[in-house]
């Protein structure tokens, strides 16, 4: 193998596993939106398709209202706690994470059914995890940022303090969660919507996306340029 396919492979292999680390770290922080993940994969070995409009599911960390209108003594706010159990008043512990809100409602009203007759609950978010995206690679300023509002991936990346000289724009990866155990990739061209044309390569993200900005050709071969007059190759950049 030559040294120029050595370096290619290595940069290849070094960018992939970039991409995975830091995918593998998202994953470790569940996307209170994403889709229920219980449903079985189908039989070519891809994930379901996600929930087009999912439901908030609640993690670690939120902050919860628990209101009973008939027995109000009973009403109180509760912290989801790093297990994903709350500690209620009267029925002890419960776990609520990866509950909607109705569904945790009737999780707590069966917790106080022995000492409750047919108790009406209404759960309310008080404080919960933010959405956010993830931009991470040949940008200015990688990083975890909150998603407020719609923000599409050149938004995304201009947030992160836009490409930087060794960016490749025109392959930008897209990371987004199917599941707990599948993530969907998609290459994005957005040197193309950029310039204005392929409108559709310029994608509006989701809570939990990662965008990954890959080296380009020329910034991974640039130090084994032979430097004109010196008759030795040269190191152009550290």
């Amino acid at each position: 193998m030559t040294n120029v396919k050595k370096v290619r492979f290595l940069f290849a292999v070094a960018s992939f596993a970039a991409a995975l680390a830091i995918a593998h770290e998202s994953a470790a922080s569940p996307v209170p939106w994403a889709a229920n993940d219980t449903v079985a994969h189908s039989a070519g070995g891809a994930p379901p398709p996600a929930d087009r409009n999912p439901r908030y599911r609640i993690c670690a960390s939120d902050v919860i209202a628990v209101t009973f209108p008939l027995t109000p003594e009973f009403d109180q706010t509760v912290n989801v706690e790093p297990d994903g159990f709350v500690a209620l008043a009267g029925a002890g512990s419960v776990r609520l994470a990866g509950l909607t809100t109705q569904e945790s409602a009737d999780a707590i009203r069966a917790a106080y059914a022995p000492i409750l007759h047919d108790p009406i609950v209404t759960v309310e978010l008080r404080d919960f995890n933010r959405p956010y995206f993830v931009v991470s690679g040949q940008v200015n300023r990688p990083g975890k940022y909150d998603l407020r509002g719609e923000t599409s991936a050149a938004e995304a990346v201009a947030i992160a303090g836009g490409f930087t000289e060794a960016a490749r724009h025109s392959q930008v990866l897209l990371f987004r969660r199917a599941n707990s155990s599948w993530y969907e990739v998609k290459s994005l061209n957005l040197k193309r919507a950029l310039q204005g044309h392929g409108s559709g390569e310029d994608t509006t993200l989701r809570a939990g996306d990662l965008l990954y900005v890959p080296q380009n050709s020329i910034s991974k071969f640039r130090r084994f340029i032979p430097s004109s007059g010196v008759g030795a190759y040269y190191q152009l950049r550290p």
